[in-house]
């Protein structure tokens, strides 16, 4: 149990971190604008996206949220990652950037993977 809730406290953290703390320091500025107006996206778009990831993380990192507001979350999360990366495959073709939406979706695997095993044990434990 110990072992799950390290994987699942970090993965989540860094998810947080990725999808939380950056958007709200950087999303302003003019390299995040250029980005959203890169991939075709209206500024309005972006401005969105941010607004949910920061309810998303709050939602996965504060445990006294409901379970069904975190599978959401998670799905929100699974959503963005997956379509960042058919934009950034659709408009600068294969690179990095292009694989790097799918990377931190592993990331999100792992963290709801730990969760429901979590989620199992405290139910198994009382």
């Amino acid at each position: 149990m110990k072992t799950t809730k390290m994987i699942f406290w970090i993965t989540t953290i860094l998810i947080f971190l990725f999808e939380g703390v950056m958007p709200a320091l950087t999303s302003q500025s003019e390299l995040a604008k250029e980005g959203i107006k890169h991939l075709g996206y209206p500024e309005y778009f972006g401005n969105a996206l941010v607004v949910f990831k920061i309810l998303g993380v709050l939602a996965l990192i504060i445990p006294q949220v409901p379970g069904r507001i975190k599978e959401w979350a998670y799905a929100g999360f699974a959503f963005d990652f997956i379509f960042a990366s058919i934009s950034h495959f659709a408009v600068d073709g294969i690179g990095f950037q292009s694989f790097f939406p799918l990377i931190v979706f592993a990331v999100l695997i792992a963290s709801y993977v730990s969760y429901h095993k979590l989620e199992g044990l405290k139910k198994t434990a009382l």
